[in-house]
């Protein structure tokens, strides 16, 4: 090198083989076996490992941070840099070594004997689920996407969970039934959940809006003016979820609530202005990734011990609401809107805190008991609600006069 004029080496800026990825498109055997890197790691592990003398870049998000740092040193990288770059290496090695060995083990059929997840923080959360547990905060997978894009606000950790179960509870409604979805969450459970279908009049009266104005809302509109409205105290400050695009109407309607904040798949231009100035711009609005695919196994830890298992990814649908019906008459004597309401309450009831019982009506979740331990309770609790949900529509109710 020194006879040719070639100094030495001080950066390796590699990318391994897209083995995960060529894994994910379904490739065969061999195709994934070709595209396990063999060089790749090893320049990686040892530039790392010489850490103090050279720098280890593994990903396209580090160009502009070595490139900064690179015309603030003369050139050079600084050693604290080195370093994280390092870590950041052997933990993608680490990953990487992982995604192999254990997709070697299930083409095997077996069991993996390690399980290695290599996670990259993402931000820093305010605290976790109560003030005094500090610090928290959001990683992903590495190599992985969250599955939201923050454009408001700052979540917390409440906030995303309910936002994580609200968007996949309005995500199957609308694949379930055709319909635009919406839910209202507090506290990783929802307080109403529903589907955009037209309000009578004795609704509209309860919920506060003309019939006129009613009969013009957007399906989105709609399905959170309904959502909202199964529990409106237990929704007070709560996380909604839309399954499609937030216009301007459905915008409105959450500018006169108490809301944390809101999941969907996009917004207008008028529903995000709306949206960003709520709650003094403090109002969260998260942009779900239509593209965003999980992996089908889920890990939690708790005290020490490590659970893992299958995604609950049943899709439920029309067919599991008439496969076995005890209804005099079986799946015949089932309506269109019964079999529309079973599916609302089925899948409601798969995002709510167990133990959970759910009662559902015109599209809408009506009474949601969650968390109890006695079933019997739930039972009562949701029915309570149902109870409270009717008594608004009473036209005594209704009827009376509240001081301006």
């Amino acid at each position: 090198m020194e006879e040719n004029g070639i100094g030495k080496i001080d950066m390796t800026i590699l990318n391994l083989y897209p083995f995960e990825a060529t894994v994910a498109k379904g490739a065969a055997f061999e195709q994934c076996i070709e595209n396990i890197d063999i060089g790749g790691p090893s320049m990686l592990r040892s530039t790392a490992k010489n850490h103090a003398f050279t720098t280890i870049v593994t990903s396209p998000d580090q160009y502009e941070e070595v490139k900064k740092c690179m015309e603030e040193n003369n050139g050079g990288t600084t050693l604290e840099m080195r370093k994280r770059f390092a870590a950041r290496a052997f933990s993608l090695s680490a990953a990487y070594d992982s995604a192999i060995a254990g997709w070697f083990t299930k083409e095997l059929g077996e069991s993996t004997d390690v399980v290695t997840r290599v996670y990259k923080p993402e931000f820093p959360l305010k605290y976790g689920c109560n003030p005094h547990q500090k610090p928290a905060g959001i990683l992903s997978l590495l190599n992985s996407d969250l599955p939201f894009t923050v454009l408001n606000g700052t979540p917390g950790y409440i906030n995303l969970l309910d936002a994580a179960n609200a968007w996949l509870l309005v995500k199957e409604l609308r694949e379930a039934t055709g319909l635009a979805a919406a839910s209202s969450f507090k506290h990783v459970s929802p307080a109403g959940a529903a589907v955009a279908v037209p309000l009578k009049d004795v609704e509209c009266a309860a919920y506060e809006v003309t019939p006129d104005a009613a009969a013009k809302l957007t399906p989105s509109a709609l399905a959170y003016l309904r959502a909202r409205n199964a529990d409106p105290m237990c929704s007070f400050g709560d996380f909604a979820a839309v399954s499609d695009l937030v216009d301007e109407d459905t915008a409105l309607i959450l500018k006169k609530e108490v809301s944390d904040g809101i999941v969907a798949p996009g917004y207008t231009p008028e529903a995000l202005e709306i949206l960003k100035a709520k709650k003094g711009g403090k109002f969260i609005v998260l942009e779900a990734k239509a593209d965003f695919k999980p992996d089908s196994v889920e890990y939690r830890e708790v005290y020490g011990m490590t659970f893992s298992q299958q995604r609950n990814d049943i899709v439920i649908t029309k067919e599991h609401m008439t496969q076995k019906v005890v209804t005099k008459g079986g799946a015949d004597a089932l309506t269109e809107d019964a079999i529309r309401d079973m599916i609302v309450a089925s899948i409601c009831v798969k995002y709510t805190q167990s133990n959970s019982v759910g009662f559902a009506k015109d599209g809408m979740m009506v009474g949601v008991g969650a968390g109890q331990q006695s079933r019997v309770d739930c039972v009562k609790l949701a029915g309570r609600k149902v109870k409270t949900w009717y008594l608004r529509q009473h036209p005594k109710v209704l009827g009376l006069q509240f001081v301006e």
